[in-house]
Protein backbone atom coordinates (compact mmCIF):
# COMPACT_ATOMS: atom_id res chain seq x y z
CA UNK A 1 0.00 0.00 0.00
CA UNK A 2 2.96 2.37 0.82
CA UNK A 3 5.43 1.98 -1.32
CA UNK A 4 4.17 3.90 -4.43
CA UNK A 5 3.33 6.73 -2.25
CA UNK A 6 7.01 7.22 -0.75
CA UNK A 7 8.04 8.05 -4.05
CA UNK A 8 5.38 11.17 -3.25
CA UNK A 9 6.64 12.24 -0.13
CA UNK A 10 3.33 10.26 1.15
CA UNK A 11 3.22 7.92 4.22
CA UNK A 12 0.05 6.05 4.25
CA UNK A 13 -0.53 6.61 7.70
CA UNK A 14 -2.01 4.81 11.14
CA UNK A 15 -4.45 7.28 13.14
CA UNK A 16 -5.34 6.71 16.31
CA UNK A 17 -9.19 8.07 17.49
CA UNK A 18 -11.12 8.31 20.38
CA UNK A 19 -12.80 4.90 20.90
CA UNK A 20 -16.70 4.97 21.02
CA UNK A 21 -17.37 6.12 24.15
CA UNK A 22 -15.71 9.68 23.94
CA UNK A 23 -17.88 12.35 23.51
CA UNK A 24 -16.55 13.92 20.14
CA UNK A 25 -17.74 17.47 20.97
CA UNK A 26 -15.40 17.91 23.72
CA UNK A 27 -12.89 15.50 22.60
CA UNK A 28 -12.12 17.95 19.40
CA UNK A 29 -11.04 21.33 19.86
CA UNK A 30 -9.75 24.19 17.37
CA UNK A 31 -6.25 24.96 16.85
CA UNK A 32 -3.63 25.87 19.61
CA UNK A 33 -2.64 29.13 17.77
CA UNK A 34 -6.00 30.67 17.27
CA UNK A 35 -7.69 32.79 19.53
CA UNK A 36 -4.22 34.31 20.67
CA UNK A 37 -5.55 37.78 22.15
CA UNK A 38 -8.99 35.77 23.54
CA UNK A 39 -8.27 34.04 26.92
CA UNK A 40 -12.10 34.08 27.28
CA UNK A 41 -12.36 32.09 24.59
CA UNK A 42 -10.33 29.06 25.91
CA UNK A 43 -11.81 29.67 29.43
CA UNK A 44 -15.00 28.97 28.04
CA UNK A 45 -13.49 25.67 26.06
CA UNK A 46 -12.01 24.64 29.06
CA UNK A 47 -15.52 24.91 31.02
CA UNK A 48 -17.14 22.75 28.25
CA UNK A 49 -14.55 20.03 28.72
CA UNK A 50 -14.59 20.28 32.12
CA UNK A 51 -12.70 15.93 33.65
CA UNK A 52 -13.59 14.76 29.93
CA UNK A 53 -11.43 13.28 27.60
CA UNK A 54 -10.14 15.80 25.19
CA UNK A 55 -7.07 16.99 23.17
CA UNK A 56 -7.62 20.14 25.40
CA UNK A 57 -5.44 18.22 27.53
CA UNK A 58 -2.65 17.58 24.17
CA UNK A 59 -2.18 20.43 23.07
CA UNK A 60 -0.79 24.21 24.39
CA UNK A 61 -3.17 26.88 23.59
CA UNK A 62 -0.73 29.93 22.41
CA UNK A 63 -2.45 32.19 24.30
CA UNK A 64 -0.80 30.97 27.60
CA UNK A 65 2.68 30.87 26.25
CA UNK A 66 4.71 33.40 27.86
CA UNK A 67 2.69 33.14 30.90
CA UNK A 68 4.48 30.86 33.40
CA UNK A 69 4.69 27.25 34.20
CA UNK A 70 5.09 26.30 30.77
CA UNK A 71 7.76 23.34 31.68
CA UNK A 72 4.61 21.91 34.13
CA UNK A 73 2.16 22.22 31.33
CA UNK A 74 4.16 20.29 28.71
CA UNK A 75 4.84 17.86 31.11
CA UNK A 76 0.80 17.78 31.79
CA UNK A 77 0.91 16.93 28.34
CA UNK A 78 2.77 14.26 28.14
CA UNK A 79 1.61 12.34 31.07
CA UNK A 80 -1.98 12.69 29.10
CA UNK A 81 -0.84 11.98 26.86
CA UNK A 82 0.67 8.44 27.94
CA UNK A 83 -2.70 8.41 30.08
CA UNK A 84 -4.60 8.09 27.07
CA UNK A 85 -3.24 5.74 25.53
CA UNK A 86 -2.57 3.47 29.18
CA UNK A 87 -6.76 3.47 29.36
CA UNK A 88 -7.32 3.04 25.98
CA UNK A 89 -8.93 6.10 25.54
CA UNK A 90 -8.18 6.00 21.80
CA UNK A 91 -7.01 3.35 19.32
CA UNK A 92 -6.56 2.49 15.74
CA UNK A 93 -8.81 1.42 12.80
CA UNK A 94 -5.83 0.88 10.51
CA UNK A 95 -3.64 2.38 7.90
CA UNK A 96 -5.87 4.36 5.67
CA UNK A 97 -6.18 7.91 4.22
CA UNK A 98 -8.56 9.44 6.04
CA UNK A 99 -11.15 11.39 4.05
CA UNK A 100 -13.34 14.38 5.47
CA UNK A 101 -15.79 17.08 5.00
CA UNK A 102 -16.09 20.45 7.34
CA UNK A 103 -18.76 22.23 7.02
CA UNK A 104 -18.58 25.57 8.67
CA UNK A 105 -20.64 29.21 9.51
CA UNK A 106 -19.11 29.89 6.32
CA UNK A 107 -19.08 27.41 4.00
CA UNK A 108 -21.30 23.93 3.32
CA UNK A 109 -18.64 21.73 2.56
CA UNK A 110 -14.82 21.66 2.66
CA UNK A 111 -13.04 19.22 1.49
CA UNK A 112 -9.71 17.03 2.77
CA UNK A 113 -7.37 14.57 3.05
CA UNK A 114 -5.76 13.00 5.93
CA UNK A 115 -2.01 11.75 5.41
CA UNK A 116 1.53 11.73 6.63
CA UNK A 117 4.10 13.78 4.50
CA UNK A 118 7.94 12.87 4.92
CA UNK A 119 9.81 15.33 6.61
CA UNK A 120 12.69 14.59 4.19
CA UNK A 121 10.96 16.36 1.49
CA UNK A 122 10.50 19.46 3.44
CA UNK A 123 12.41 22.56 3.95
CA UNK A 124 10.71 25.89 4.99
CA UNK A 125 13.77 28.06 3.80
CA UNK A 126 13.12 30.68 1.52
CA UNK A 127 13.99 29.59 -1.98
CA UNK A 128 13.97 25.93 -1.30
CA UNK A 129 13.27 23.55 -4.37
CA UNK A 130 11.60 20.13 -2.15
CA UNK A 131 8.72 18.76 -2.94
CA UNK A 132 6.94 20.37 0.22
CA UNK A 133 7.38 24.47 0.59
CA UNK A 134 6.31 26.57 2.87
CA UNK A 135 4.54 29.86 1.61
CA UNK A 136 5.11 32.01 4.43
CA UNK A 137 8.44 33.18 5.88
CA UNK A 138 8.59 31.12 9.15
CA UNK A 139 9.82 33.22 12.70
CA UNK A 140 12.58 30.43 13.50
CA UNK A 141 12.36 32.57 17.56
CA UNK A 142 8.42 30.48 17.56
CA UNK A 143 10.25 26.65 17.16
CA UNK A 144 11.55 25.79 20.58
CA UNK A 145 9.22 25.99 22.91
CA UNK A 146 6.86 23.32 20.14
CA UNK A 147 9.95 21.59 20.18
CA UNK A 148 9.69 20.37 24.00
CA UNK A 149 6.06 19.63 23.61
CA UNK A 150 7.28 17.22 20.31
CA UNK A 151 10.58 16.10 21.69
CA UNK A 152 8.45 14.11 24.40
CA UNK A 153 5.33 13.42 23.00
CA UNK A 154 4.15 9.53 21.86
CA UNK A 155 1.41 11.53 20.14
CA UNK A 156 1.06 14.16 17.41
CA UNK A 157 -2.36 15.99 16.43
CA UNK A 158 -2.18 17.71 13.68
CA UNK A 159 -3.42 21.52 12.79
CA UNK A 160 -1.26 21.49 9.82
CA UNK A 161 -3.15 22.01 6.30
CA UNK A 162 -1.35 21.56 3.27
CA UNK A 163 -2.41 22.87 -0.16
CA UNK A 164 -2.53 20.93 -3.40
CA UNK A 165 -2.95 23.08 -6.77
CA UNK A 166 -5.21 20.77 -8.90
CA UNK A 167 -7.95 22.23 -10.88
CA UNK A 168 -8.87 19.09 -12.79
CA UNK A 169 -10.17 18.06 -8.97
CA UNK A 170 -8.90 14.71 -9.53
CA UNK A 171 -7.34 13.84 -6.02
CA UNK A 172 -9.78 14.82 -3.72
CA UNK A 173 -12.98 15.54 -4.86
CA UNK A 174 -13.35 11.94 -6.44
CA UNK A 175 -13.84 10.45 -2.76
CA UNK A 176 -16.99 12.02 -2.30
CA UNK A 177 -18.98 10.11 -5.03
CA UNK A 178 -17.11 6.70 -3.57
CA UNK A 179 -17.86 7.79 0.45
CA UNK A 180 -20.37 5.35 1.33
CA UNK A 181 -18.24 2.79 0.62
CA UNK A 182 -15.83 3.94 3.06
CA UNK A 183 -15.89 3.03 6.98
CA UNK A 184 -17.50 6.13 8.84
CA UNK A 185 -14.64 6.62 11.51
CA UNK A 186 -16.68 10.37 12.88
CA UNK A 187 -19.73 12.61 12.77
CA UNK A 188 -19.46 15.20 14.71
CA UNK A 189 -20.55 18.99 15.65
CA UNK A 190 -17.82 20.56 16.90
CA UNK A 191 -17.64 23.25 19.76
CA UNK A 192 -17.76 27.01 19.85
CA UNK A 193 -19.29 27.73 16.57
CA UNK A 194 -16.30 25.24 14.29
CA UNK A 195 -19.62 23.55 12.20
CA UNK A 196 -19.48 20.09 11.50
CA UNK A 197 -16.98 17.30 10.77
CA UNK A 198 -17.32 13.60 9.33
CA UNK A 199 -13.96 11.73 8.63
CA UNK A 200 -13.89 8.50 6.77
CA UNK A 201 -11.03 5.80 6.85
CA UNK A 202 -9.84 5.21 2.43
CA UNK A 203 -7.49 2.12 2.06
CA UNK A 204 -9.67 0.25 -1.06
CA UNK A 205 -6.96 -0.38 -3.48
CA UNK A 206 -9.02 1.97 -6.31
CA UNK A 207 -9.23 4.80 -4.07
CA UNK A 208 -5.83 4.60 -3.28
CA UNK A 209 -4.68 4.50 -6.70
CA UNK A 210 -6.82 7.15 -8.08
CA UNK A 211 -5.12 9.19 -5.26
CA UNK A 212 -1.77 8.29 -6.10
CA UNK A 213 -2.35 8.78 -9.95
CA UNK A 214 -3.74 12.37 -9.48
CA UNK A 215 -1.20 12.98 -7.18
CA UNK A 216 1.45 11.97 -9.49
CA UNK A 217 0.07 14.05 -12.84
CA UNK A 218 0.89 17.22 -10.70
CA UNK A 219 4.22 16.45 -10.48
CA UNK A 220 4.91 15.37 -13.87
CA UNK A 221 7.99 17.55 -15.53
CA UNK A 222 6.42 18.57 -19.08
CA UNK A 223 3.29 19.35 -17.08
CA UNK A 224 4.37 20.94 -14.41
CA UNK A 225 6.62 23.60 -16.13
CA UNK A 226 4.24 24.72 -18.91
CA UNK A 227 1.63 25.13 -15.93
CA UNK A 228 3.68 27.15 -13.95
CA UNK A 229 5.45 29.12 -17.36
CA UNK A 230 8.74 27.44 -16.01
CA UNK A 231 11.63 25.32 -17.85
CA UNK A 232 13.06 23.08 -15.38
CA UNK A 233 11.42 23.78 -11.98
CA UNK A 234 12.09 21.42 -9.65
CA UNK A 235 8.03 20.36 -8.56
CA UNK A 236 6.38 21.43 -6.04
CA UNK A 237 3.08 19.35 -4.66
CA UNK A 238 2.39 20.08 -1.61
CA UNK A 239 2.06 24.20 0.09
CA UNK A 240 1.98 24.39 3.58
CA UNK A 241 -0.86 26.92 4.21
CA UNK A 242 -1.87 26.50 7.56
CA UNK A 243 0.60 25.62 10.24
CA UNK A 244 3.88 26.20 8.93
CA UNK A 245 5.59 26.31 12.21
CA UNK A 246 3.89 23.26 13.77
CA UNK A 247 5.98 21.39 10.67
CA UNK A 248 8.63 23.02 11.25
CA UNK A 249 9.37 21.99 14.25
CA UNK A 250 8.66 18.51 13.30
CA UNK A 251 11.24 18.67 10.67
CA UNK A 252 13.69 19.90 13.87
CA UNK A 253 13.12 17.12 16.31
CA UNK A 254 13.00 14.79 13.41
CA UNK A 255 16.76 16.39 12.21
CA UNK A 256 18.08 16.02 15.82
CA UNK A 257 16.22 12.67 15.89
CA UNK A 258 18.00 11.11 13.11
CA UNK A 259 21.75 12.06 14.73
CA UNK A 260 21.09 9.19 16.86
CA UNK A 261 22.66 6.04 15.49
CA UNK A 262 20.13 3.82 16.98
CA UNK A 263 17.22 5.62 14.43
CA UNK A 264 15.88 3.77 11.97
CA UNK A 265 16.11 6.44 9.45
CA UNK A 266 13.91 5.23 7.03
CA UNK A 267 11.31 3.64 9.21
CA UNK A 268 11.19 6.06 11.98
CA UNK A 269 7.50 7.75 12.95
CA UNK A 270 8.71 10.80 14.00
CA UNK A 271 10.23 11.23 9.87
CA UNK A 272 6.76 11.99 8.92
CA UNK A 273 3.52 14.51 10.03
CA UNK A 274 0.32 14.22 10.00
CA UNK A 275 -1.19 16.39 7.91
CA UNK A 276 -4.53 17.43 6.01
CA UNK A 277 -4.15 18.27 2.17
CA UNK A 278 -7.06 20.53 0.70
CA UNK A 279 -7.30 21.60 -2.89
CA UNK A 280 -6.33 25.18 -3.64
CA UNK A 281 -9.69 24.84 -5.97
CA UNK A 282 -12.06 23.71 -3.21
CA UNK A 283 -14.97 26.11 -3.42
CA UNK A 284 -15.15 25.56 0.56
CA UNK A 285 -11.96 26.72 0.55
CA UNK A 286 -11.68 30.36 1.53
CA UNK A 287 -8.61 33.01 1.81
CA UNK A 288 -8.86 35.50 4.22
CA UNK A 289 -6.51 37.81 5.21
CA UNK A 290 -4.37 38.24 8.48
CA UNK A 291 -4.55 41.72 10.33
CA UNK A 292 -2.53 43.09 12.76
CA UNK A 293 -3.16 44.24 16.16
CA UNK A 294 -0.49 46.35 18.41
CA UNK A 295 -0.77 47.07 21.67
CA UNK A 296 1.10 49.10 24.33
CA UNK A 297 2.02 51.33 21.90
CA UNK A 298 1.78 55.31 21.54
CA UNK A 299 -0.15 55.79 18.61
CA UNK A 300 0.85 58.56 17.41
CA UNK A 301 4.55 58.29 17.62
CA UNK A 302 4.19 55.14 15.85
CA UNK A 303 1.99 56.77 12.79
CA UNK A 304 4.86 59.66 12.69
CA UNK A 305 7.35 57.02 12.49
CA UNK A 306 5.60 55.19 9.46
CA UNK A 307 5.83 58.55 7.48
CA UNK A 308 9.26 58.71 8.34
CA UNK A 309 10.08 55.26 7.46
CA UNK A 310 8.60 55.35 4.50
CA UNK A 311 9.30 58.81 3.21
CA UNK A 312 7.03 61.71 2.58
CA UNK A 313 6.47 61.70 -0.83
CA UNK A 314 5.33 57.98 -0.57
CA UNK A 315 3.30 57.98 3.00
CA UNK A 316 -0.16 59.72 3.46
CA UNK A 317 -2.79 59.33 6.21
CA UNK A 318 -6.56 59.72 6.24
CA UNK A 319 -8.37 60.05 9.35
CA UNK A 320 -11.73 59.92 10.50
CA UNK A 321 -13.07 58.00 7.81
CA UNK A 322 -15.97 55.63 9.26
CA UNK A 323 -15.57 52.10 8.83
CA UNK A 324 -18.09 51.50 5.46
CA UNK A 325 -15.43 54.01 4.06
CA UNK A 326 -12.37 52.37 4.44
CA UNK A 327 -13.59 48.99 3.52
CA UNK A 328 -14.32 50.46 0.16
CA UNK A 329 -11.08 52.29 -0.08
CA UNK A 330 -9.60 49.22 0.77
CA UNK A 331 -11.23 47.44 -2.06
CA UNK A 332 -10.37 50.19 -4.22
CA UNK A 333 -6.80 49.55 -3.50
CA UNK A 334 -6.83 45.43 -5.05
CA UNK A 335 -7.04 47.60 -8.31
CA UNK A 336 -3.50 46.56 -9.52
CA UNK A 337 -3.38 48.67 -12.43
CA UNK A 338 -3.06 51.64 -9.58
CA UNK A 339 1.01 51.40 -8.21
CA UNK A 340 -0.73 52.41 -4.39
CA UNK A 341 -0.84 50.12 -1.32
CA UNK A 342 -4.15 51.27 1.22
CA UNK A 343 -4.32 49.64 4.61
CA UNK A 344 -7.07 50.58 7.24
CA UNK A 345 -6.78 51.13 10.77
CA UNK A 346 -8.53 51.67 13.58
CA UNK A 347 -7.39 53.31 17.00
CA UNK A 348 -9.40 54.79 20.21
CA UNK A 349 -9.80 58.32 17.72
CA UNK A 350 -11.93 56.32 15.06
CA UNK A 351 -11.01 54.66 11.49
CA UNK A 352 -8.12 55.31 8.98
CA UNK A 353 -6.25 54.96 5.69
CA UNK A 354 -2.51 54.90 4.77
CA UNK A 355 -1.81 54.94 1.69
CA UNK A 356 1.89 54.05 0.23
CA UNK A 357 2.89 54.59 -3.43
CA UNK A 358 5.73 53.27 -4.63
CA UNK A 359 6.01 50.31 -2.73
CA UNK A 360 8.51 47.97 -2.69
CA UNK A 361 7.09 44.83 -1.77
CA UNK A 362 3.96 43.03 -3.55
CA UNK A 363 1.31 42.81 -1.14
CA UNK A 364 0.23 44.90 1.27
CA UNK A 365 1.25 42.78 4.02
CA UNK A 366 4.60 42.93 3.02
CA UNK A 367 4.26 46.79 2.71
CA UNK A 368 3.71 47.07 6.64
CA UNK A 369 5.34 44.11 8.24
CA UNK A 370 8.52 45.62 7.09
CA UNK A 371 7.55 48.64 9.11
CA UNK A 372 6.70 46.72 12.28
CA UNK A 373 9.54 44.21 11.96
CA UNK A 374 12.15 47.50 12.66
CA UNK A 375 9.70 49.51 14.66
CA UNK A 376 9.22 46.83 17.17
CA UNK A 377 12.84 46.13 17.69
CA UNK A 378 13.16 49.83 18.38
CA UNK A 379 10.13 49.83 20.79
CA UNK A 380 10.49 46.28 22.72
CA UNK A 381 7.48 47.63 24.94
CA UNK A 382 5.00 46.97 21.95
CA UNK A 383 3.68 43.73 21.42
CA UNK A 384 2.07 42.75 17.98
CA UNK A 385 -1.19 39.37 17.53
CA UNK A 386 -2.07 38.08 14.03
CA UNK A 387 -5.50 38.45 14.10
CA UNK A 388 -8.08 36.36 11.64
CA UNK A 389 -11.64 38.46 11.69
CA UNK A 390 -12.30 41.66 11.33
CA UNK A 391 -14.27 41.90 14.49
CA UNK A 392 -11.67 41.50 16.52
CA UNK A 393 -9.28 43.86 15.36
CA UNK A 394 -12.46 46.70 15.45
CA UNK A 395 -12.50 45.38 19.29
CA UNK A 396 -9.07 45.25 20.60
CA UNK A 397 -7.71 47.94 18.07
CA UNK A 398 -10.26 50.78 19.63
CA UNK A 399 -8.87 50.34 23.07
CA UNK A 400 -6.72 52.93 24.37
CA UNK A 401 -2.78 52.21 23.53
CA UNK A 402 -3.58 49.39 20.58
CA UNK A 403 -4.07 50.20 16.96
CA UNK A 404 -5.85 47.63 14.61
CA UNK A 405 -4.32 47.27 10.85
CA UNK A 406 -6.98 46.09 8.25
CA UNK A 407 -5.06 43.86 5.11
CA UNK A 408 -6.73 42.50 1.95
CA UNK A 409 -6.96 38.98 1.30
CA UNK A 410 -4.26 37.22 -0.62
CA UNK A 411 -5.68 35.84 -4.18
CA UNK A 412 -5.53 31.95 -3.61
CA UNK A 413 -5.34 31.26 -7.40
CA UNK A 414 -1.65 33.12 -7.52
CA UNK A 415 -0.28 31.02 -4.68
CA UNK A 416 1.54 28.25 -5.95
CA UNK A 417 2.98 30.25 -8.82
CA UNK A 418 3.93 33.16 -7.00
CA UNK A 419 5.97 30.73 -4.55
CA UNK A 420 7.55 28.76 -7.53
CA UNK A 421 8.69 31.87 -8.98
CA UNK A 422 9.31 34.17 -5.91
CA UNK A 423 9.74 32.12 -2.68
CA UNK A 424 8.06 32.31 0.52
CA UNK A 425 5.41 35.46 1.31
CA UNK A 426 6.23 37.45 4.45
CA UNK A 427 4.72 36.09 7.93
CA UNK A 428 1.42 35.49 8.24
CA UNK A 429 -0.07 36.90 4.74
CA UNK A 430 -3.23 35.02 4.63
CA UNK A 431 -5.45 32.91 6.52
CA UNK A 432 -7.17 29.72 4.79
CA UNK A 433 -10.94 30.79 6.52
CA UNK A 434 -11.87 32.35 9.83
CA UNK A 435 -10.90 31.25 12.87
CA UNK A 436 -13.75 28.76 13.86
CA UNK A 437 -12.56 27.67 10.32
CA UNK A 438 -9.28 26.47 11.35
CA UNK A 439 -9.00 22.25 11.93
CA UNK A 440 -9.57 20.80 14.99
CA UNK A 441 -7.91 18.20 16.34
CA UNK A 442 -9.67 14.95 15.99
CA UNK A 443 -6.86 12.52 14.95
CA UNK A 444 -3.78 11.33 16.54
CA UNK A 445 -0.90 9.82 14.95
CA UNK A 446 1.64 7.95 17.14
CA UNK A 447 5.61 9.39 16.69
CA UNK A 448 7.12 7.13 18.84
Amino acid sequence: MNKRFLKLGIQVPEVWLPHKGVDLFKWAVVACDQYTSEPDYWEQVSQLVGDDPSTLNLVFPEVYLGKGAEGERIARIHREMDGYLEKNLINSPGDGFVYLERRTSQVQCRKGLIMALDLERYDYNSGSKTLIRATEGTVLERIPPRVKIREGAPLELPHIMVLIDDPDCRVIEPLALEKEKFELLYDTELMMDGGHVQGYLVREESALEGIYQGLANLTEPTGFNQKYQTTVEPALLFAVGDGNHSLATAKAVWEKMKQQPEIDRDNHPARYALVEVVNIHDPGLQFEPIHRVLFNITVEEMLIAMGVYFGEEQFSLERSVDPQEMEAQLVKGRDRTENCHRIGFVTEAGYGVIRITNPKSDLEVGTLQSFLDEWLVQHPQGEVDYIHGAEVVRKLGSQQGNIGFFLPALEKNALFKTIIHDGVLPRKSFSMGEAEEKRFYLECRRIK
